[in-house]
């Protein structure tokens, strides 16, 4: 199997040089760009898989390049941000970036979110991450999380693919079982400062959530609504256990 070919375009040497020794030690194919100009040429020549893209390129933009790209491929987009790039990153996943990570990152995060985006591009690629007997399992209901690679899985062990918001709210939820949690509290985890659109934001992860974990959506047996108050999470409703 031909390793995924992952583009990194960085302006910072020491930058590049880490993450082709991360990708590289994962069995990816590491293609390390300083500019827009180096993206441009290597993409006539050589099929990327994916490409992070560093929001902050020295006299360019890396919001630019993201958008460049998703007006003409359907390439994967991970972008690499700085603490203080709030609102670059929302605008970021706005125009098509399929997730972010902060500088500085866990390594093994990014790998495992690299994973996760290439999962949903090609569901069917193994990439040595499928049943991982490494992987730290929490059940509820009849499903399973993998929150070492990042992913959910069916009674039938299919997985059932999130998006990265997605799953770092099931996760958050996962740590908090049968707590209310306010919509405040879920907008300060997903790192929205866009305090206008709480309702709506948190409000349409959660019905995308409740399709994919509930089997009837319209009456959530895991995932219900405390009216005035918020969310709460019922891992194992009527003591139904894997």
């Amino acid at each position: 199997m031909m390793r995924p070919r992952i583009g990194i375009v960085d302006d910072e040497m020491g930058m590049r040089d880490a993450l082709s020794a991360l990708l590289a030690e994962h069995q990816f194919d590491p293609v390390p760009m300083e500019c827009i100009s180096d993206f441009n040429v290597v993409k006539k020549s050589v099929k990327l898989d994916l490409v992070l893209i560093d929001l902050q390129l020295r006299n360019e933009s890396g919001l630019e390049l993201a958008k460049a790209i998703r007006k003409t491929e359907d390439l994967p987009i991970v972008m690499l941000t700085g603490q203080g790039d709030e609102s670059d990153k929302i605008i970021g996943l706005e125009i098509g970036a399929d997730d972010y990570l902060l500088k500085p990152f866990n390594p093994k995060e990014l790998v495992a979110r690299i994973k996760a985006v290439l999962r949903r591009y090609n569901p069917s690629a193994q990439l040595n991450m499928i049943n991982n007997p490494d992987g730290r399992r929490v059940a509820f209901g009849h499903m399973t999380v993998d929150q070492t690679e990042r992913a959910l899985y069916g009674p039938d062990n299919e997985e059932i693919i999130l998006t990265n918001a997605e799953f770092r709210l099931l996760e958050y939820f996962l740590a908090r079982p049968n707590k209310v949690i306010s919509r405040l509290d879920l907008l300060s985890e997903l790192g929205s400062d866009l305090t206008k659109y709480v309702d709506r934001t948190v409000d349409v992860l959660i019905l995308r959530l409740r399709r994919k974990i509930e089997e009837n959506p319209s009456k959530p047996i895991h995932l219900q609504t405390r009216r005035g108050k918020g969310y709460i999470f019922v891992p194992h409703p009527d003591g139904v256990r894997l």
